[in-house]
């Protein structure tokens, strides 16, 4: 196949492209062509969402995402009915999103329905038109089936979870243990924040009361004591989302946000005692979502109560997610999913893969000659920064830092927490601008320990001696042995590669062994 450059036409005027031309621009890598996108259709007590994934993968991506807020279980608790203008809302949301599924590529559509529709009167009228929009069964998962795909998507998306997943949806609240890959019993609780609002008539007092007995009759929460509380759901998001704004929090990512326990209680019992419309930075939350933060901030305040847990952890995955990794085999689930999304990224920005891959190899040895205590977390976010170094080389060479620093801090990434993206973000910067950093905004700093930023530049400063001596070539390092040996960092280049060495490279290597105490000596035999 030509290459793109040479398949584009040249002349200036209107003239099609050639079939080969079109063949290559459909190939560019900008996506994972080789998978097939799958789509999931949420429909929830409160919200009807839509997201195609590029792929069932361990970290998989969106590619569409749309949400209509249609309110399906405003009337259940009460009239045990869907709402019926919400009813036509949700029908024409739906009937898009079946378009806009298949226009994408999705001949695999799950439609997945929750409290609303399993408990109302009229929820079995309702899945029929829904199944005639999209020509097939949907499913309508019961309450412990809800609990079980939340706390799988815990799974996909924390690294080495243990805790308990609480999914606050508009007419339900799921909670269930989860520990590594194992996931405990579910309760379904009635508290949804749509559920809340109807049955106590907008009166904060016996919506307490309903919360509070709820609650204190959860086996779940029980188990909490000393662990993370993984919240999932809109409405925990947005009372996250307002908690991060009016902390000034550095880092805009909302998967992995985690808040001390104790924080976490003062916040949520400022947000139900008081109107949402006098909060401070109350306009990042969605208008429509407002009223039921102080339904979702008693819930919370009554499972940290009750849980006594040491976090809160806000995830961005939850039972569309968890869905997906039902659907992997054996194989796929093993995988480790912040691993395989930065070895997609470095497969589709970097001048070569494979490289990058050699890197982890490479640092491997170093790091065990260096002595430098090393954990099994420390090495696996050393693997995932080989994999990311060299995902800014098209950009401005006085830029490389900086835009590697923003794409990664807030790229797509699960099974991480906030100081390993910093971790990461710090490294690729550290390989692209230099071991200085009085350029670089001290925020970013802010969510990394002392040790993340001191291996950070010491890993940061091995990459620099590999860019510089390979230029991003694969087959060069792993013939290239980097080690420390009697208190000196030694860099030994076999014949083929003495050339390579050079006063800018032996520069580079003293930088790496200044760092670590030791002297500098590039060998060739």
């Amino acid at each position: 196949m030509e290459s793109l450059s040479n398949s584009i036409p040249r002349s200036q005027s209107a003239q099609p492209l050639t079939a080969e031309a079109a063949r290559a621009l459909e190939t560019a890598p900008g996506r994972l062509n080789h998978l097939e996108p799958v789509g999931v259709v949420d429909i929830g007590s409160n919200s009807v969402r839509l997201v195609v994934y590029e792929g069932l993968t361990r970290s998989p991506t969106p590619l569409f995402n749309e949400k209509v807020l249609c309110g399906l279980g405003r009337l259940v608790a009460s009239k045990g009915v869907l709402d019926e203008e919400a009813v036509v809302d949700a029908l024409l949301a739906l009937r898009r999103f079946n378009a806009m599924a298949r226009q994408i590529g999705a001949r695999q559509v799950h439609v997945l329905a929750t409290a609303a529709v399993r408990e109302a009167s009229n929820g079995p009228a309702f899945v029929t038109r829904v199944e005639q929009v999209f020509g097939g069964p949907i499913r309508v998962l019961s309450g412990a089936e809800e609990a079980q795909l939340a706390a799988y998507g815990i799974v996909a998306g924390m690294h080495e979870p243990d805790g308990i997943a609480g999914d606050l949806g508009g007419g339900s609240f799921e909670v269930v243990r989860v520990v590594g890959n194992h996931i405990g019993e579910g309760e379904t609780l009635p508290l949804g924040g749509l559920r809340l609002k109807d049955l106590a008539g907008r009166s904060m007092k016996r919506a307490e009361r309903l919360v509070a007995d709820a609650v204190d009759a959860s086996a779940v929460l029980g188990e909490g004591s000393g662990r993370d509380f993984y919240a999932i759901g809109g409405t925990f998001r947005a009372l996250a989302r307002l908690h991060m704004s009016q902390s000034g929090y550095p880092l805009n990512v909302m998967h992995g946000y985690a808040i001390p326990a104790g924080e976490a209680l003062e916040f949520a019992r400022l947000v139900r005692r008081v109107k949402p419309a006098s909060l401070s930075a109350i306009d990042v939350v969605n208008a429509a979502r407002q009223e039921l933060l102080p339904y979702g901030a008693l819930v919370l305040e009554h499972v940290l109560r009750r849980a006594q847990p040491k976090r809160v952890v806000i995830s961005a995955l939850g039972l569309r997610e968890g869905l997906l990794f039902t659907l992997l085999d054996a194989e796929g689930r093993a995988q480790d999913p912040l691993l395989a999304a930065c070895a997609d990224l470095s497969y589709l920005r970097s001048r070569s893969p494979r490289f990058s891959r050699e890197l982890c190899f490479w640092t491997d040895a170093f790091m065990l000659s260096t002595g430098l205590e090393e954990s099994a977390e420390e090495r696996r976010l050393r693997h995932a920064a080989c994999l990311l170094a060299d995902i800014g080389w098209r950009a401005h060479p006085d830029y490389r830092g900086e835009q590697s620093l923003n794409i990664i801090a807030h790229a797509n990434f699960t099974g991480i927490d906030h100081p390993g993206r910093a971790f990461l973000a710090l490294t690729v910067y550290y390989r692209h601008a230099g071991l200085e950093d009085v350029q670089l905004s001290p925020r970013i700093r802010e969510l990394a320990t002392a040790r993340m930023i001191d291996r950070a530049r010491i890993l940061g400063a091995a990459l620099r001696v590999a860019y510089l001596l390979s230029g991003a070539m694969p087959g060069v390092i792993d013939k290239a042995k980097l080690a420390v040996e009697h208190r000196t960092v030694v860099l030994h280049l076999p014949g083929e590669l003495a050339n390579l060495a050079g006063g800018r490279v032996l520069g580079r290597l003293r930088q790496l062994a200044k760092l670590i105490g030791r002297r500098a000596e590039i060998v060739t035999v």
